[in-house]
């Protein structure tokens, strides 16, 4: 492709964008919920219709999606390496549709808790396929972008989520919840519809000893269907290469190997922290107890605090797709450490102006409290949001990638359960004095991150390999791919550090 067009002015890869998109919505599936229960909790036709569910009922409603999550993980890997991408990204899809017709016709609690469990068994499939699918298949040049909006679209269903419900308040019937509830399901009606006939992940293809397809995809997409294209030519070698010493070496081959050499630990203890991170940062409080928050302040009206809610939603995803778009300009290591300074600094200003309405009532202090969740949320939507999931995708090989993100998001399942049975109970006991836990948390883990975060901003794949690895297979893998000094320097730089 001439390096002088943009992404808008090939077809192909205006095609590729569009599967790409496709593949992005499943964070907006995962992002709907979240915001779909917090908004429920508002609805008093939801409340009533299943007798206000409060304190460990109403944390199995929030916990249970997640604990569907958990019963899928030890297949999800088995299903993205074993049928491929695609295929674990359609049965998921299956699953999520079932799971969203019975939670939209429910007619008890226990078949609403069921249809969430349903869901989230789902969508452990699709959300473990999506982004690593996007990842092995976009142009080298958009993806580090383009895996980093993964994680931002949450907030897209989350908009679609906090909006709908706000909208459907006024409808006196239960189809104020059952409107929404239905809604949940169109990203994955797309998906089931549709995804069979997007590319496959070229580099899964060839671990599958299907070369020839692999290389007419990266023709198809990447070069204008020239599979003699230099660009093409080298990342179609390389993965081979890639592949065949993970294959030779067998350090990167099964569960053990996640932790049987130094730089693969090194890769797990970063991948877990900041998937623990991204949900015990404060966030869960706002995310799935926001009303609870509210009531701590005194705003206990349902229409104002479904308002907040929606435009809370806007405002997180201007932020996340911005950081998305600068990811290569500012660097990961930036961005996470300004993420998390910010939000020690504003969830600590938070529980100030918490603590002064708790004491005086004063409603400029509750006022304060809500411009400071907007602030705090700013700051997370920095790094937490677009670079858990790129970051992690980033710095495994592709051996060991579903496996390992995996772990990434069993992680993000076990802090969100945690989260869901132990904040409406502390909140409830204690009140803003919560708050003083994840102030000293963040500040735990801007340390952590200082000394441990890599910056991958501009490096090869080959080199990111190396600070982690400390071996020579650089050296290998050019050795084994023949001489491209054809590529364009643009596109193979940023092929080898996002691939």
């Amino acid at each position: 492709m001439n390096p002088k067009r943009k992404w808008y002015n090939n077809w192909r890869l205006i095609s590729l964008h569009a599967w790409i998109v496709l593949m992005l919505i499943t964070s907006s599936m995962n992002g709907f919920d979240g915001s779909l229960m917090n908004s429920f909790q508002s609805l008093d036709q939801w409340e009533n219709y299943f007798h206000k569910p409060e304190g460990g009922k109403l944390g199995l409603l929030n916990a249970i999606q997640n604990i569907g999550s958990l019963a899928a993980y030890p297949f999800a890997p088995y299903l993205s390496d074993g049928l491929g991408r695609r295929g674990a990204i359609w049965i998921g899809a299956v699953i999520m549709l079932v799971g969203v017709g019975v939670q939209a016709g429910a007619y008890s609690l226990g078949m609403f808790i069921g249809a969430r469990f349903c869901i989230g068994f789902g969508l452990t499939f699709a959300a473990n396929a999506s982004p690593m699918l996007v990842t092995e298949i976009a142009y080298p040049r958009y993806r580090p972008q383009l895996t980093s909006l993964y994680n931002s679209l949450w907030y897209s269903g989350n908009i679609v989520a906090s909006w709908t419900t706000y909208g459907t308040q006024h409808i006196a019937t239960t189809w104020s919840w059952r409107i929404p509830s239905i809604m949940q399901g169109i990203p994955s009606a797309f998906q089931f519809a549709l995804i069979l006939f997007a590319p496959e992940s070229p580099r899964w293809l060839v671990s599958k000893g299907r070369e020839a397809q692999a290389l007419k995809t990266l023709a198809y997409y990447h070069a204008d269907g020239d599979e003699q294209d230099p660009l093409v030519q080298y990342e179609f070698e390389e993965i081979k290469a890639s592949i065949k010493l993970d294959r030779e070496s067998k350090r990167n081959v099964g569960w053990k190997s996640l932790v049987s050499t130094k730089g693969n630990r090194r890769r797990m203890l970063i991948i877990v922290a900041i998937a623990w991170f991204s949900q015990w940062s404060g966030n869960g409080l706002v995310s799935y107890y926001l009303n609870k928050v509210f009531d701590t302040i005194g705003i206990t009206s349902s229409t104002i605090q479904l308002l907040i809610t929606g435009i809370l939603a806007i405002w997180n995803l201007f932020w996340a797709v911005l950081a998305s778009f600068l990811v290569e300009r500012l660097g990961r290591r930036f961005l996470f450490l300004t993420s998390a300074a910010g939000m020690l600094l504003f969830f600590t200003l938070q529980t100030i102006c918490s603590a002064r309405y708790a004491i005086t009532q004063s409603q400029g202090a509750a006022h304060a409290v809500i411009a400071f969740i907007f602030l705090f949320y700013a700051a997370y939507d920095l790094a937490f949001t677009p670079l858990i999931v790129s970051y992690t995708v980033e710095i495994l090989p592709f051996s060991l990638r579903a496996k390992g993100f995996n772990v990434f998001n069993f992680t993000i399942s076990v802090a969100l359960i945690f989260n869901q049975y132990v904040n409406p109970i502390a909140l409830e006991n204690i009140g803003w004095k919560y708050y003083i836990v994840y102030i000293c948390w963040i500040a735990f883990e801007l340390g952590f991150l200082y000394f441990m975060i890599v910056e991958t901003r501009n490096l090869t794949l080959e080199e990111i390999s190396a600070m982690f690895d400390g071996t020579d297979l650089k050296e290998k893998i050019q050795h084994a791919v023949p001489a491209a000094a054809e590529v364009r320097t643009d596109d193979l730089v940023d092929e080898k550090a996002s691939a």
